[in-house]
């Protein structure tokens, strides 16, 4: 049985504000197909990697996949839709072209309830378009990507704007955002204006090699101005040393920071100064797509931290929603996360039954 873990000593969440969580992050059109066992192989990608490929590439691959379901994607734009599905108030700050696929892009955040705030540069030839991923999904629930990042990175960090973040309770990046050209500045800017406001500043690895990549620069986050950091098992043993999630948890836990490690199927182990916890992973009858397990996962968390449950609660609505997006293609919601969270428990009814 999992007990509940406090908040850690003298960390408070600001109460009135109009929004629960703003996300900085990498801005990607996601085109996703259901594909044959080998056919990544057989376009030169080993399965299960992820590939960077250039806009024309990108638009190569999607032809010879044929068909799919496209999204407006990103790891940090799923976090945000998935805020929005519990009920939440969410913002998603990114970088698109001014072309067909980034006005797309706006379009369909705004209709899955997220305040898009998009710098839109001039579009052009080459790399100059907004992003896109083209997401093999094999029979195994194994996803294979080519992802043309366009310019998705080149986000100013005046689109940062610092009365947002005294708007929202938690600010929300990840690793990826380290690979930006701007990414000191909008390093600066996001942790200045959190830190003056009294806004939780939230942190995930993003992936081992983005870890590797930034090693100096994720140690001076993760044990400066982070309030929560977020990794899974591989993220927090490559940064730590540690043997396995759980002691890496206890690692990164020093005083005042929350850190939580995804394991997968063994479920998440939540950690503060003050000790863990382990929360099992929410049933699944079968893994269709793994794709944003982990994205939904810091959806359900920042959103329990935002309204103020015990952190215990927190990871069992970032199960929850986890479990909710793999069980179908593609990373968003396909049911209210809200009602889905009533129906355990771990949310009250909304007045009049609506969300």
């Amino acid at each position: 049985m999992t007990t509940d873990l406090p908040y850690p000593a003298g960390w408070t969440l600001p109460s009135g504000r109009p929004r629960d969580v703003l996300c900085v992050g990498t801005a990607i059109v996601d085109h996703l197909v259901l594909v044959p066992d080998g056919l990544p192989g057989e376009l030169g990608f080993a399965k299960g990697s992820m590939n960077l490929v250039d806009v024309a590439g990108a638009a190569a691959i999607r032809t010879a996949v044929g068909e799919g379901r496209e999204r407006s994607g990103g790891t940090v734009a799923n976090t945000a839709v998935g805020v929005a599905s519990l009920g939440g108030r969410a913002v998603f700050v990114g970088s698109v072209a001014d072309d067909a696929e980034g006005a797309g892009y706006a379009a369909d955040l705004e209709a899955a309830g997220v305040q898009a705030i998009l710098e839109r540069h001039p579009a052009g030839d080459g790399e100059a378009r907004t992003g896109r991923c083209v997401v093999m999904v094999t029979p195994d629930a194994e996803r294979t990507m080519a992802t043309a990042l366009g310019l998705g990175p080149y986000l100013d960090h005046a689109a940062i704007d610092a009365a947002l973040v005294g708007q929202v309770k938690l600010a929300f990046l990840d690793g990826y955002v380290l690979d930006f050209p701007d990414a000191p500045a909008i390093l600066d800017r996001l942790v200045g204006a959190a830190e003056e406001a009294g806004t939780v500043l939230a942190f995930g690895l993003a992936d081992a090699f983005a870890v590797e990549r930034h090693r100096a620069r994720v140690e001076g986050l993760v044990g400066g101005p982070v309030g929560l950091c977020f990794a899974n098992e591989a993220e927090a043993t490559t940064l730590t040393g540690a043997a396995d999630g759980a002691a890496a948890a206890t690692v990164l836990a020093r005083e005042g920071v929350v850190a939580v490690v995804t394991r997968g199927a063994a479920g998440a182990v939540v950690a503060t100064a003050a000790g863990r916890i382990e929360v099992p992973a929410e049933p699944v009858a079968e893994v269709v797509d793994a794709t944003g397990a982990g994205d939904l996962f810091t959806a359900g968390f920042c959103f329990g931290v935002a309204r103020g449950v015990g952190l215990g609660r927190a990871a069992r609505l970032g199960g929850l929603a986890a479990s909710e997006v793999i069980g179908h293609l593609g990373a968003r919601p396909e049911q209210s996360l809200a009602r889905l969270a009533e129906a355990r428990g771990l949310l009250e009814p909304a007045p009049g039954g609506r969300r």
